[in-house]
């Protein structure tokens, strides 16, 4: 799959361990970059599903957003690149035509 991301600074902290463990310390980056390398080896977002991590939709005001689980309550948020199908299965987003997506960030929004 290809992933992009929502600005430099989400970019360089997800492309440096280093950066990652001083955010997330050293279990929250190393599942970050697991989760990275999952989203990258995925043909579609469909294959997120069966994974360690849950890959989950999000609602309110995070509607279209994807949360994947990290460590200690941390999320990687991502959305579909170019937005969502407008094509549903029995009301769910067909995930498994979403082949791109952007990182927006990492976060605890708890």
């Amino acid at each position: 799959m290809e992933i992009s991301f929502v600005n430099r600074k989400t970019q360089r902290l997800c492309e440096s361990e280093k950066e990652l463990q001083k955010a997330l310390g050293k279990a929250g980056a190393k599942k970050a970059i697991r989760r990275l390398s999952d989203l990258r080896a995925a043909a579609t977002l469909e294959d997120m599903r069966n994974l360690p991590g849950r890959t989950h939709e999000l609602t309110g005001d995070r509607d279209g957003q994807l949360a994947i689980e990290l460590a200690d309550g941390f999320r990687l948020i991502v959305a579909p690149t170019d937005g969502w199908p407008t094509e549903k299965k029995e009301g769910a987003h067909v995930w498994a035509e979403i082949e791109a997506v952007q990182v927006l960030e990492i976060t605890d929004y708890h």
